[in-house]
């Protein structure tokens, strides 16, 4: 029979190197001992919440179970659930968001493999929540089932947590108009004879009027209806004057930017959008670099959001498309050129490419085969060939 110290390697015991080694390497630590114990072993390899490994302390008597560092994007806080249930130990969450039974934008991302633009941001969104304010929550594909603690309305808002892929978010990002309320609605007390439109109503309003004066100047008010405003009569019964209404829809861009100023605004970015490039051989990697960063910049979408990029096969070792995955973190995936054969009819094909390598068609294909949806179609730039597709997920 062999003994137990065949099994075991023993070192010299060395408290502080094997934390920071723990620290390092792997991506929960547990103690058991005391938290401040734990509190002073790992304080001086603290870095931040996004890199930081969860840390639970269970104490000596296996009572507690304590999440004590990197609750949501670490999972401290589920895996303590987990092994109190496991030991019968009691579950100890401190986290604010947790104890309100809000979901935090830090868990938010965690559950749904997104990126967080700001983690400073996320801290403020989350201190408004714990503090009882309005937070608006957006998911611009509508994947995500509405989280806890949010509203929809974005004006009512103090903050805003936005599920999207875009670069910038300003109030051209919003298309639908149910982000906002439908419509707000402007009685106009008088009608001078030029159509100018006089308001007695409160400041606010009276300000939209004056602000966009000239845009209702000189049209008919009667039953007017175009996509900018709705005008219709209403008789007030009990001294018969007629009344003129607009109804201003709030997509209206002085309306959006007031919903916009002032908030909290937290990006939380869905890895969803794949690109589709062919290239020449020993193509220059700054040039590849700069042609892709301009038109995703022309195409308002985030860096971060980018999911992998595609190509055929005999790029496989195109050292600029290695170079541009690695700056972008993102895979390098490759499909054979009989995989590309079968669907390559579906696309504008190129008789130099074809004479060079066997196909037409590079990039539109391989974002097809990657299961995207082409949002950007092929373009030529120097020497390369890029398109742009999203998947939904």
């Amino acid at each position: 029979m062999n003994n137990i110290n065949d099994y075991i390697k023993i070192e010299n015991f060395n408290f502080k190197k094997i934390v920071e080694k723990s620290f390092k390497e792997y991506d929960v630590v547990i103690f058991i001992s005391s938290t401040g114990i734990a509190v002073r072993a790992i304080a001086p390899f603290i870095q931040s919440k996004d890199k930081d490994p969860a840390v639970i302390v269970i104490n000596s008597t296996g009572k507690y179970a304590i999440s004590l560092l990197s609750g949501h994007l670490g999972g401290a806080n589920k895996l303590t659930e987990k092994i109190a249930k496991i030991i019968g130990a009691e579950p100890i969450i401190t986290t604010a968001t947790d104890n309100l039974n809000i979901k935090a934008p830090d868990i938010i991302a965690k559950e749904n493999n997104l990126v967080i633009e700001d983690l400073k941001k996320a801290k403020d969104i989350a201190a408004l929540l714990v503090n009882g304010e309005k937070v608006a929550f957006i998911d611009e594909d509508g994947l995500i089932d509405f989280p806890k603690g949010y509203i929809y309305n974005i004006e009512d808002a103090k903050g805003l947590v936005i599920v999207t892929n875009k670069l910038h978010i300003n109030e051209a990002s919003f298309k639908d108009e149910n982000f906002f309320k439908e419509d707000k609605q402007i009685i106009l007390q008088n009608v001078d004879e030029n159509k100018h439109i006089i308001s007695q109503n409160e400041n606010k309003d009276r300000e939209i009027i004056s602000q966009n004066k000239n845009k209702y100047k000189e049209k008919n008010l009667t039953g007017e209806k175009s996509e900018e405003i709705l005008i219709s009569q209403k008789v007030d019964k009990r001294t018969n004057p007629v009344y003129e209404y607009v109804q201003l829809k709030i997509k209206d861009e002085y309306l959006q930017r007031q919903s916009l100023n002032d908030k909290c605004i937290l990006k939380l970015i869905r890895k969803n959008i794949v690109l589709g490039i062919g290239c020449r051989k020993n193509y220059d990697e700054n040039t590849m670099k700069e042609n892709v960063i301009r038109v995703l910049k022309e195409e308002n979408i985030d860096l971060k959001s980018i999911n992998s990029i595609v190509s055929v096969e005999i790029k496989k070792d195109e050292k600029a498309i290695k170079e541009l995955s690695n700056f972008l973190e993102c895979p390098f995936i490759t499909y054979n050129i009989d995989e590309i054969k079968k669907i390559e009819h579906k696309f504008k094909s190129s008789d130099f490419v074809r004479k060079t390598i066997g196909i037409g068609s590079v990039c539109e294909p391989s974002i097809e085969l990657k299961g995207a949806t082409i949002i950007k179609e092929k373009q030529k730039l120097n020497g390369m060939t890029l398109a742009i597709g999203k998947l939904s997920i």
